[in-house]
């Protein structure tokens, strides 16, 4: 008896069990039966098409939302990729009130959506490159530092940045790195680990009051190129007064200028920037400086929170070197992910 309740009729009469292929045309028939010759397809949905137009005008004029109040416009460029997930929900929820103009409304953002980062969802990656980097902010509260190490170091960068570095830490750091890095440099809280010698190490002033930004010159076999490595303050979003990001704000503005005044040509740029490059309040930075995972990556490449990655705001930013290929490593003992990527020196004029 049980057996039958999952029994079905089939095309010759007989019965056998049901089919999930079955239970899918069945569905679709329900959702698309009746929309032929019913008037009503064209006038339901106006919510949801006024919805589809909004979030087709949020995306479009991202740049135009005031960061007066709250830094508004610097909170939804953070998290703009993920307006993208609204799309197949507004899509189902057109199909299931059979409105037409509701499902011609949602192709807007899709549209929108697709201009703005469909190029993300290729794979960019190539196999050259001479000069491998990596980027992790390692969490001053990291348990075990020395595996954190190890796991960063077994990526087989030539040069590595560490940011969130407590003082404790830093001996465990070095004595866990020096197998693989002749050479390294700590300012502040941020260092740098280098298979070639470095020189013309100094802070950066970010406008903090403390280092957690510094610059050095790396001897790499193709030449100079100047590293900079830097933390900028972290953001907060609050009930009452939206994302703040003032200070982290006027860090990027003093790299930035630093970065402009940089005379080697060739730079890279590591760090953890607490912001994406999507946020106009990094223009200082972005505007010089081209993303690896933009230009070489696969996927948006988020870094945080490691548990869920959300965001990019841990950047690898190149000018006279062409970006190669660029990923997030496996997660450590911090809480975000490790970036690296590979970039070809230009060695041209």
């Amino acid at each position: 008896m049980a057996q039958q309740a999952y029994m079905t009729e089939t095309a010759d009469g007989g019965s056998g069990p049901e089919r999930p292929g079955s239970r899918l045309r069945r569905l679709a028939h329900r959702l698309f039966t009746g929309w032929r010759g019913d008037p009503r397809v064209w006038r339901r949905g106006a919510v949801l098409t006024a919805l589809a137009l909004l979030l087709a005008l949020v995306m479009l004029v991202h740049a135009h939302i005031p960061n007066a109040v709250g830094n508004l416009g610097s909170l939804t460029e953070t998290f703009l990729p993920w307006l993208g997930l609204a799309i197949p929900v507004l899509l189902v929820l057109g199909v299931v009130r059979k409105s037409a103009i509701v499902l011609i409304a949602v192709l807007l953002p899709a549209i929108v959506w697709l201009n703005l980062f469909g190029g993300l969802l290729t794979d960019k990656a190539g196999s050259g490159g001479d000069l491998t980097v990596a980027t992790h902010n390692v969490n001053a509260g990291n348990p075990d530092p020395a595996a954190t190490a190890t796991d960063v170091a077994a990526s087989g960068a030539d040069v590595l940045a560490l940011e969130e570095l407590p003082a404790s830490a830093v001996p465990v750091y070095e004595k866990a790195l020096a197998p693989t890095y002749r050479h390294h440099a700590v300012v502040g809280t941020v260092g740098l680990w280098s298979k070639y010698p470095m020189t013309d190490v100094r802070a950066v002033d970010i406008k903090l009051g403390w280092k957690r930004a510094m610059r050095a010159t790396v001897a790499t076999p193709e030449g100079p190129v100047a590293v900079y490595v830097a933390h900028l303050p972290s953001v907060r979003v609050k009930m009452q007064a939206g994302f703040t990001a003032r200070q982290r704000d006027k860090s990027a503005d003093a790299l930035g200028e630093a970065i402009a005044d940089e005379p080697l040509r060739r730079v890279v740029l590591l760090g953890d920037l607490n912001g994406t490059m999507n946020d106009r309040s990094l223009n200082a930075v972005t505007s010089q400086l081209r993303s690896t995972q933009g230009a070489a990556g696969s996927g948006f490449g988020f870094s945080w929170p490691a548990s869920f990655p959300m965001a990019r705001i841990d950047q690898i930013m190149v000018r006279g070197a062409e970006p190669e290929s660029s990923w997030t490593l496996p997660r450590t003992n911090s809480d975000h992910l490790p970036v690296a990527a590979r970039v070809k020196l230009d060695t041209g004029s």
